[in-house]
């Protein structure tokens, strides 16, 4: 039995089909592995807690029930198992010498990843249009972002980054994989995997590519609009307070958008022959560890209102504890 191959014909019978990965990470880094190992549980932890203190907060304090912070508990709620679905594994691998990864747990991982990805991004266009709803409607905000329209669009968020998660993740895994399994990356992405397949992947590709353009390039332009529409209005305040109060509000918002998206559009918007992998490693952890890390950090310590209610809740804490 033969399987024909664009030009090339192989004998079936020869065909070694893989069942797992080899998860290459930062091995060619020696005796470094073990700084990074310190580093990235470190940075890990600080956003484990930042998101969990961010979502506790929230929820606790009366006074930040309202879409906005309710999109951002929704945001670091993803956060958390965006960050879960990679760490964990990475940490481990770190201090391994078996770093494999069975081909099953290699597709869920990057499923998992790529859904709580997604779903970030959209979300993030979501938090966009709740800022332009906010100040270039404020009489019509109450409608326009109701409790109903909020719930609806978290669920879109979460139902579309996953539902293109599992487009990408049948693309990838549906190509035949032979022999080679040496994944280049410290987890399961999209172009170290597909590199390994034993075919022509130019039509996955290409439908990935498309996917791509969906979930970061609509969402994006989205954003961009949003904000133009937002500046306008922001100008056309009188009062020099008013127009700081209200870039203040988007400004947090918009450095997590630059980071996120500008990240993932260098390593998701092109092909993947032109994949590289130290420097695409660099960029995979910005958008991997510094980009959950940003989030925390940038809406809790530049967020006064954030603030004011983690002291709140730190004193109700001790006030009880007094009590008690």
């Amino acid at each position: 039995m033969t399987t024909v191959l664009g030009s090339e014909v192989i004998l079936a019978e020869n065909l070694t089909m893989v069942t797992e990965f080899l998860l290459l990470g930062f091995s060619s880094l020696g005796e470094i592995q073990l700084a990074l190992f310190v580093v990235f549980l470190f940075l890990y932890l600080v956003i484990l807690s930042g998101n969990v203190t961010i979502i506790s907060v929230i929820h606790l304090d009366k006074s930040l029930h309202t879409p906005m912070y309710f999109f951002l508990g929704i945001l670091s709620t993803s956060e958390t198992f965006y960050t879960f679905v990679i760490l964990p594994k990475m940490l481990i691998n770190l201090l391994s010498v078996a770093r494999t990864i069975s081909f099953n747990c290699c597709a869920l991982q990057m499923f998992f990843f790529l859904g709580f990805a997604i779903t970030n991004c959209l979300l993030l266009g979501v938090m966009g249009y709740d800022r332009y709803a906010a100040i270039c409607h404020p009489l019509h905000y109450p409608t326009l972002m109701s409790w109903q329209v909020c719930g609806k669009l978290t669920a879109a968020c979460a139902i579309g980054g996953f539902l293109a998660s599992l487009t990408v993740v049948n693309l990838v895994f549906s190509l035949p994989f032979c022999s080679a399994n040496k994944v280049n990356h410290y987890f399961c992405d999209i172009s170290p995997v597909i590199l390994l397949a034993c075919t022509n992947t130019d039509v996955n590709e290409f439908v990935i590519f498309i996917c791509g353009v969906l979930v970061l390039v609509v969402p994006f332009l989205f954003i961009c609009v949003s904000y133009l529409c937002i500046l306008r209005t922001i100008l056309k305040i009188p009062s020099a307070e008013g127009r700081r109060k209200a870039f203040s509000t988007c400004a947090s918002h918009l450095s997590v958008v630059i980071v996120h998206y500008g990240c993932a559009s260098f390593i998701y918007l092109r092909p993947t022959a032109n994949y590289v992998s130290n420097k695409d490693r660099l960029v995979t952890v910005t958008y991997t560890i510094v980009t959950p890390l940003l989030n925390p950090m940038v809406y809790s310590l530049r967020n006064k209102d954030v603030q004011l209610a983690i002291r709140k809740v730190l004193g109700k804490k001790g006030s009880l504890k007094l009590y008690n």
